[in-house]
This record gives structure tokens, C-alpha cells and sequence, in this order.
């Protein structure tokens, strides 16, 4: 014990012992609860402070908030952030594949069909690392005989362009199809004509069907409507074979009237339905000028186009079997006009 010191100046409170020894060590708790105390009164004096703080600050912003075209900055960790770090509320589409769809004729021989045809074309597209064979040389010398430039892109690439994968690594990008004016296909028609007409034909293949058709059996044309039928897009290019290019095909508003003036140029009106008046063995008119209309395969011909026939013809089949393709029973129809004019 050190001198001066006695037992009655030492601070009173509990003892505590090391973890090593036997050795007493003495500690004083008195003065420590005091500044427990003292700490925790800062801290809530520290916190009363900040939520002053921070009301005054909520009520200055709200009143900046009521100004005129004032925008509430963002905060992020009580940061602001700047307009060119703050991201989006809608995430940008990086691709869109309707969008990038176009028109064109894809597959090994409707691209060298097409291109033997002149079809008007903006470029050939090849995929990477295609198996060069002898259609896919064709088509490449042919596209550089008619100055189309020619592309090389992936597979993936092509598949969005043509809007399905079967395109067998080559597809042909053609321009808007260049229609005949009905007028012009008439004039221009040897006699006697046979004109095919289409009443609600929307499946693109149907058309390229028929079209393929009528050029085979030595039709003068194709007539189609503007609304509710399909047009001659890719797809129906390549139906065709390339057959579209040699056949003419006028595009009308209004198909009733084309029917009035295919009537003053001479023709009979032919209507193919299911439910017709005659069957097809029974028309006797094949050897005059004609004009073919067929109808969808589920409603047929419409009310009006079938008020202006002056024939509805139908063809007999098993009573198992509901109805024809129109694409077939058009093809059908042309044959048996086609026989009985060469007899």
C-alpha cells in the first residue's frame, strides 16, 4: 500500500477478478453510471435535434414544392442525384421483330426463281457461314448480274428478317409488288380470257397458290381486293415459285364493280361454291371468256359477288369431305377449262 493513502480513501463498490490468477484487482463502478448517464443524454438530445432538423428542412421543401414548375429533387443516401445518373422509368426496347420484318422471298429456289424473273429486289441476303451449294451460286451470280448488293448476316438475323426460320440460309428483299391496273388486264387479255378473281382469300400461300396455278393452266390474270384478302407479300411470292413475276395481277378497291367490268368486256361471270347451282361437269360455257372468283374455303362467296354470278359452279365430292382448299379447287376449275378448250 502506498503511503498516505488509507482504506477509507479508496472508492467503495463490488470486486472483480482476472481470469488468470489468484491476484485481487480492485474497480471502482461509482463514477462510471454518471457518464452512462451523460452519454445517454447526448445522444437523445442529439436525436431530438436532428428530427427538428429534419422537419424544418420537410416544411422548406414542401414550401418549394408549391412553387411553379418546381420538381422534387431525388435523393438516393441522402444524395442527390443528377438527371444523367437517374435511369429510365421504362427500360427502351432493344428490338422489336414486327418492326423489323420485311418483304421478302426466301428458300433456295423461290430467291433464284424470283431473280431469274427480275423480280424488283433491294438485296440479297446470304447467312454465315452457309453450305455454298449450286442454287445459293445461282442466286449469288444472279443478284451480281442485276447489281443487287449482296449481305452476309447470321442466321438469327435472317430469321427476324423473314419472320420464320425455313428460309434455308438465303432470302431476297423485293420492293413494294408492282400491280397491273385492271383496265390494262383486260385490254391486254387474248380472247377468249379467263380471268381468276379472289372473294376473301386471306392466307398469303392460298394466293401464291392459285397464282401458280393460273400461270400453269394459261390464265390472262388475277384479280384481288384491297380489303380483307391477302396481298402479294413474301410469302405469297414464294407460294407462287416465282410464277408471280410472269402473271399479271391487278389489286381493286371494290371487286362487285371489277365484276361489272369484266361483264361490258365480254365475260361470264363464275362463281365456285360449295353449294353452286351446276356442277362442274355441267358447265357448258368454257370455251367463252370468263371470269373465275372463288370464294374463302369457310364462308364461300360473299352475298354481293354471288348476286352478280351468272353461274355458281361446284364441284362433287365425298360427302365425308366438307370442302376444298381454294387454291385446289381453283386449280381444279382451271383444268377442266383448259381441257375443254383444247378438245
Amino acid at each position: 500500500m502506498k503511503p498516505g493513502k488509507s482504506r477509507k480513501d479508496r472508492p467503495k463498490g463490488p470486486k472483480s477478478f482476472s481470469r488468470g490468477g489468484s491476484k485481487r484487482v480492485e474497480r471502482s463502478a461509482v463514477a462510471r453510471p454518471e457518464k452512462r448517464e451523460d452519454r445517454r443524454e447526448e445522444k437523445r438530445d442529439d436525436r431530438k435535434g436532428f428530427k427538428k432538423a429534419s422537419r424544418v428542412n420537410d416544411r422548406r421543401v414542401e414550401k418549394r414544392d408549391d412553387r411553379k414548375g418546381f420538381k422534387k429533387p431525388v435523393r438516393v443516401n441522402d444524395r442527390e442525384l443528377k438527371r444523367e445518373d437517374r435511369r429510365p422509368d421504362r427500360p427502351e426496347k432493344r428490338f422489336d421483330r414486327r418492326q423489323s420484318a420485311q418483304d421478302a422471298v426466301a428458300g433456295k429456289n423461290s430467291v433464284v426463281e424470283a431473280l431469274r424473273a427480275k423480280i424488283p429486289a433491294k438485296e440479297l441476303i446470304v447467312a454465315i457461314k452457309v453450305e455454298i451449294d449450286e442454287k445459293i451460286s445461282e442466286a449469288i451470280r444472279l443478284a451480281k448480274n442485276a447489281d443487287l448488293p449482296i449481305k452476309e448476316l447470321p442466321r438469327r438475323a435472317l430469321d427476324d428478317l423473314t419472320g420464320f426460320s425455313n428460309h434455308q440460309g438465303i432470302a431476297l428483299v423485293i420492293k413494294p409488288f408492282n400491280y397491273t391496273e385492271f383496265p390494262k388486264l383486260i385490254s391486254s387479255a387474248k380472247k377468249p380470257m379467263m380471268l381468276i378473281g379472289l372473294d376473301s382469300i386471306t392466307d398469303p400461300h392460298n394466293l401464291g397458290a392459285v397464282v401458280r396455278s393460273a400461270a400453269a393452266f394459261g390464265a390472262d390474270g388475277v384479280v384481288i381486293p384491297e380489303r380483307r384478302n391477302a396481298a402479294m407479300t413474301g410469302s405469297a411470292w414464294k407460294a407462287s415459285a416465282g410464277a408471280a413475276a410472269r402473271m399479271p395481277i391487278s389489286q381493286v378497291t371494290n371487286l362487285v364493280r371489277a365484276i361489272e367490268d369484266a361483264k361490258k368486256a365480254g365475260c361470264f361471270i363464275i362463281g365456285l361454291d360449295a353449294e353452286g347451282d351446276v356442277t362442274l361437269a355441267k358447265m357448258n360455257i368454257a370455251t367463252e371468256s370468263i371470269f373465275i372468283i372463288v370464294g374463302s374455303e369457310g364462308k364461300g362467296l360473299s352475298r354481293l359477288v354471288r348476286e352478280k354470278c351468272d353461274l355458281v359452279v361446284s364441284i362433287p365430292m365425298q360427302s365425308s369431305v366438307e370442302s376444298l382448299n381454294a387454291s385446289v379447287a381453283t386449280a381444279i376449275v382451271m383444268y377442266q377449262v383448259a381441257a375443254e378448250r383444247n378438245k
